[in-house]
């Protein structure tokens, strides 16, 4: 081979060499090079799983309805609520069943036994607990309130400490729960609230249940003052009932 022929491939094997070298001692971003782990975030962390809980006084004090946010269709059950120490512990879990959940975010109501211990009156801390999260709440005491005796199966409503919200509880067979339809402030002491009207071939389980409802209205300047709700259409028939303060 001429000469001139051999310094041009040793030229060009130094180049190749030379760009090897750059090569590997340049790693770009993603290529594989070791890149800092960011912090670890544990399944405690207390503000992730954190969801807002609400309450309100039922049945005479006898009963809680627990809202929390969720599907309107799958509403969790309440395992026993407990007492200690002046707080109330309830944890809920999801109903039996296999159907699906609808894909919507409202707020929805539990309703669970109040526990022999607590004092409406005094009122209560309330602390529950999910599948992955935990929430708190407050219900102020309520005078004339309390856990004795059994229900009188009537129509019920408390205020929850969201503006304009409360909750409805009424009695009758658990797979027919009553529908709200329109909720409206009729006067400054009156919440009038419409009921949608079943079809006329529903069938209905026959048992005797509790079924709580939530539903918010606007208007009404004070919630502290003594507040009725009417009950129309489905099954009631103009019923009113005294919405207990929170």
């Amino acid at each position: 081979m001429p000469v001139r022929s051999r310094s041009l491939f040793a030229g060009l094997g130094l180049a190749l060499l030379a760009a090897g070298l750059l090569t590997a001692c340049t790693t770009p971003a993603g290529s594989g090079g070791t890149t800092p782990t960011p912090a670890a975030t544990t399944k405690d962390d207390d503000s992730s799983n954190e969801q807002e809980v609400t309450a309100a006084w039922l049945d005479g004090g006898r009963m809680i309805g627990i809202v929390t946010q969720g599907s309107s269709t799958c509403i969790p059950v309440a395992e026993e609520a407990t007492y200690d120490d002046g707080v109330m512990f309830v944890t809920l879990v999801d109903a039996e069943g296999d159907e699906a959940c609808t894909a919507d975010l409202v707020p929805r109501v539990t309703v669970v036994g109040t526990p022999a211990d607590v004092d409406p009156v005094n009122g209560v801390e309330i602390e529950v607990t999910g599948d992955g999260w935990h929430g708190d709440t407050d219900l102020e005491g309520v005078a004339g309130l309390g856990v004795g005796g059994e229900t009188d199966y009537l129509p019920s409503a408390g205020w929850t400490d969201v503006d304009g919200q409360f909750v409805i509880l009424s009695w009758g067979s658990s797979s027919c729960a009553p529908q709200v339809e329109n909720t409206e402030t009729t006067s400054a002491t009156e919440v009038t609230v419409t009921f949608v009207t079943p079809p006329a071939d529903q069938v209905c389980t026959m048992d005797m249940a509790p079924r709580g409802v939530v539903t918010t209205v606007t208007g009404i300047e004070d919630e502290d003052a003594e507040t009725f709700a009417i009950l129309t259409g489905g099954e009631f028939d103009n019923v009113r009932i005294p919405i207990y303060p929170n």
